[in-house]
């Protein structure tokens, strides 16, 4: 039997992988400091939920929840860096491309950070829900 919740972390994981890869090698965007730390966190959870949704394994929340939880900390704090500026005198990015700084803005208020902040929330509240349905 399908696990949907299984499937549905795992979808949204290889599509910010996906849209990560996408955005630096085809479009040429240079990921920041902040933007490479996220990845680490997302690039694992593509094969560990792969790999849990093939075994039907809904105790994965163990493995998945600390990365997915750190990613949406990070990506947020990288979202806040970037829509307001006063917080910039906390940028931990001082060399290279600017962690402040946004290659898309679409509607306004979707960056890079924001995408990666909707995968790693959605992933963290699937976990949440297979945690709850462990119980």
């Amino acid at each position: 039997m399908v696990n949907k919740k299984l499937l549905i972390a795992w979808i949204a994981s290889i599509i910010a992988m996906c849209g990560s890869l996408f955005f630096s090698e085809k479009m040429g965007f240079i990921p920041c400091t902040l933007c490479w730390y996220q990845r680490i966190l997302m690039y694992p959870l593509v094969a560990l939920l792969g790999i849990a949704f093939y075994r039907n394994d809904k105790k994965i929340y163990i493995y998945v929840l600390p990365l997915s939880i750190l990613g949406m900390l990070l990506a947020g704090y990288h979202y806040i860096l970037q829509k307001f500026p006063n917080v910039s005198e906390f940028n931990m990015c001082s060399n290279g491309v600017p962690c402040s700084g946004s290659y898309i803005n679409w509607f306004g208020f979707i960056t890079i950070p924001f995408l990666a902040l909707v995968a790693f929330t959605i992933i963290t509240l699937v976990m949440l829900a297979l945690y709850k349905s462990n119980k």
